[in-house]
């Protein structure tokens, strides 16, 4: 098997040859992260392509593109996404563009970054032969706010005065999410026109122990426009596999996810949910994209400990119908080397 179908037999719940081994569930730059006289194409089984840019999504890269990496802002490409939607989280004021809104109207005449070219399909196509070439699978996500609905929404509205709008002034949640699910559906159909072979969705809905958002909120507001978006990629691309992302806690929504046509779900944090009992639960109904280590692990952690946490997702989750990833960013700069050459060293050996 090449990657590309290592990938897709475990997403769809079988058993591979080996198995797949990702390091996010976005682009990362393999080339910044491995020594250049250890950096290969074939360290994992995916690469996720870039989202086709307008002209104006060039010019806000070049403005912060001497924006150092933050554990608060993010990176630079991130610092031009939130400028995009005047989000700007070092500024209190400007935080949260729609926080002072006392109506409605307030929020129809937000300018939503939906103007200008439409998406680089032709551009995303030719990304997506580079990566099947390589004999990878290729993934896309869409440029957003930190998220499809609930985490563009709060950032939008301040979290306070969302989670109130959910509760007391539904119009203008619905407003905001329609919104927001109107532009991902067109993004979400390019990726799939593109041929890409995952698409990533996500919001971060968990926290410890309990969700942000609770469940019967989340099927009210959120799993409809959810379904939605993946209708829509599903409609210009019918065999496009679907991975869910959230941070923390969200096992009560699962089974919908399930539902909705989510093939995969991101990251099962170790301290947060039990991957085993998912597995259990629901089998290989869905698979498991992520799993591997706590917060700390990747930047104190030996490479001996990484070794061992593989082995062991490997023995209680199964071959089948696993991903093997880190369950955190690995992008930042205080991480080594050694620790992610471990962790795709024991992919190789105990995911056979």
């Amino acid at each position: 098997m090449n990657g590309r179908e290592r990938l897709l037999t475990a997403m769809d719940g079988g058993t591979p040859d080996r198995v797949p081994r990702a390091l996010s569930f976005h682009r990362v730059d393999l080339g910044k992260l491995a020594p250049p006289d250890q950096y290969r194409d074939d360290l994992t089984d995916v690469q996720f392509i870039n989202f086709g840019d307008a002209p104006a999504d060039e010019e806000l890269r070049r403005l912060v593109r001497a924006h150092p990496a933050d554990t608060r802002l993010g990176t630079a490409a991130q610092a031009a996404g939130y400028a995009r939607w005047r989000y700007h989280p070092e500024t209190p004021d400007r935080r949260n563009p729609l926080a002072r809104a006392t109506s409605l109207e307030e929020l129809r005449s937000f300018p939503f970054p939906d103007a200008g070219a439409p998406p680089d399909v032709d551009g995303m196509a030719s990304q997506v032969r580079e990566v099947h070439s390589q004999g990878l699978a290729a993934g896309g996500s869409l440029p957003h706010l930190g998220g499809e609905l609930f985490e563009p929404a709060w950032r939008l509205r301040g979290l306070e005065n969302f989670l109130l709008d959910l509760i007391e002034r539904a119009d203008w949640a619905h407003f905001l999410l329609d919104r927001l699910t109107e532009m991902a559906c067109v993004k979400a159909e390019a990726l799939a026109r593109a041929g890409v072979d995952v698409l990533a969705l996500g919001d971060d809905v968990g926290m410890p122990r309990t969700m942000i958002v609770g469940p019967a909120h989340w099927r009210q507001f959120f799993r409809p426009r959810m379904a939605a978006i993946i209708e829509a990629a599903r409609a210009a691309k019918p065999d496009v596999r679907v991975v869910y992302h959230s941070d923390g806690y969200y096992e009560p929504i699962i089974g919908d996810l399930i539902e909705i046509g989510v093939n995969a779900i991101n990251p099962i944090q170790p301290e947060h949910m039990d991957g085993a009992h998912i597995r259990r639960r629901f089998g290989r109904r869905v698979a498991l994209w992520g799993t591997v280590g706590h917060q700390s692990t990747f930047a104190r952690a030996t490479p001996d400990d990484i070794r061992r946490e593989v082995a062991l997702r490997v023995q209680t989750l199964g071959r089948g119908g696993l991903i093997l990833c880190p369950a955190y960013d690995i992008g930042w700069p205080d991480i080594p080397w050694a620790n992610i050459a471990a962790f795709l060293e024991a992919a190789e050996t105990h995911g056979r």
